[in-house]
């Protein structure tokens, strides 16, 4: 065991939290999370493709550990990545490649937080079946956006520095643009198929939980199980907006409005269930996870 030399056992160093696309949704609250658990934290908004910017970037705050929450997801959805693929590689390949990159050079752990979009069902995979395992392929590339990430996970994999957190359909306690809440309930028609969601509310403490930790590796980042369309929407009339009605229509009819296609799929999250129960931590379930955020924002007035 290492000492001081004078007075017994040496302390850890202090942990020191650096946020890339700081003025971000996710960013955000991670930096509020942090605040509030009195940690070091800073926030950036250096391209990540910029390899000098990065390595300055660094050095001057010399972070124990970043947290990526950067990169294109396209506006005002992920069809924009279709008629602008080079800025889509540009931030999504090259500028995660080149930040992870620089963080094992400089001993830095990096959490990425990527996505779970990658997935299709399928024979082996049926709505309300067995769900995506952390190391099944990739079977989604029907956008995109779906294809750049899948590509960059498989590569980030090689970084002994790296945690990859796989979030779906992310929600937080507000009716923030991001919200995956919000896009539904303003569509005029919505698919109703299940789908695993992360809870930002639940789920963020416990990124910060494994990036402190050092772990490594991927993570299917969402709530266990899968809720459709419809029930989310059942809940949001429920505890939010009483007098909310929406139509449904099917896939079929939803490609004929978008340039490209959408993930549908359910990932397991019984590795990362496991691990939050080393920490004391037990995820809830996502129609739990739902019903309380809903709960939360009627409390805070959100109509």
């Amino acid at each position: 065991m290492a000492t001081d030399g004078a007075n017994g056992v040496k302390e850890a160093p202090e942990k020191i939290y650096l946020i890339w696309g700081g003025e971000g949704w996710v960013a955000g609250h991670l930096k509020e999370l942090l605040q509030q658990q009195k940690q070091k934290v800073s926030t950036t908004t250096v391209r990540m493709e910029n390899r000098e910017s990065v390595m300055a970037e660094l050095e001057r705050v010399k972070p124990t550990h970043v947290l990526n929450c950067a990169g294109c997801t396209g506006r005002p959805n992920v069809d924009w990545c279709e008629d602008n693929k080079e800025q889509v590689i540009r931030s999504n390949v090259i500028g995660t490649l080149n930040l992870t990159d620089c963080c094992f050079l400089r001993n830095i752990h990096c959490t990425v937080f990527a996505t779970g979009c990658i997935y299709a069902y399928d024979q082996r995979h049926p709505p309300g079946g067995e769900g995506y395992l952390e190391a099944d392929p990739a079977n989604f590339g029907g956008s995109y956006y779906s294809a750049t990430k899948s590509k960059v996970e498989e590569l980030m994999t090689t970084y002994s520095n790296c945690l990859i957190l796989r979030l779906r359909m992310p929600v937080s306690d507000d009716l923030h643009p991001r919200s995956f809440v919000t896009k539904i309930s303003k569509y005029n028609r919505v698919v109703n198929i299940p789908n695993s969601n992360t809870i930002l509310h639940d789920l963020l403490p416990c990124a910060i939980l494994l990036a402190s930790a050092g772990d490594t590796g991927i993570y299917n980042f969402t709530n266990p199980g899968a809720i459709s369309h419809n029930e989310v929407l059942t809940l949001f009339k429920k505890h939010v907006r009483p007098h909310f009605e929406w139509q449904n229509f099917s896939e079929e009819e939803q490609s004929k409005i978008l340039k490209a296609g959408r993930s549908n799929c359910e990932l397991n999250s019984d590795k990362l269930v496991k691990r939050m129960r080393d920490f004391g931590v037990e995820v809830k379930d996502v129609h739990t996870s739902y019903d309380e955020c809903f709960q939360r924002m009627k409390a805070a007035g959100i109509k």
